[in-house]
């Protein structure tokens, strides 16, 4: 199994940024993808970034310069820097992971969400 706990989530302001963090752990092999979603109130949960073991990075497009994820595969631990922080950022952030475990099995966990709120 894997385990992921997430961390950073907190109000801010308009502007302002926010490092969230996201650190997987259990009988990891490898990790194959290392993603952020999002879920505002009354909508669809969305994909805000998306990094691949290879190194390939995907950002959605309302957060392109912006936001940066980024890796740590000596703690399995991927990060997501949030700068110019808008309103519509408001949103649960949760961590995705796609994991090769000890039986062979690939395996994809989510982690318990982190709030961000955007909020003057």
């Amino acid at each position: 199994q894997v385990q992921l706990v997430e961390s950073g989530g907190d109000l801010v302001r308009p502007g302002g940024s926010l490092r969230l963090s996201c650190a997987a752990s259990g009988s990891i092999v490898s990790i194959y993808f290392m993603d952020w979603y999002r879920q505002a109130p009354g909508k669809q949960r969305e994909s805000v970034a998306v990094t691949s073991s290879d190194g390939t990075i995907n950002y959605a497009d309302s957060v392109k310069g912006r936001f940066t994820i980024s890796r740590d595969n000596a703690k399995n631990t991927v990060y997501l820097q949030m700068n110019y922080l808008k309103p519509e950022d408001t949103a649960v952030y949760y961590c995705k992971t796609t994991v090769l475990i000890t039986t062979g099995y690939t395996l994809v966990s989510w982690g318990q969400g982190t709030q961000v709120t955007v909020s003057s």
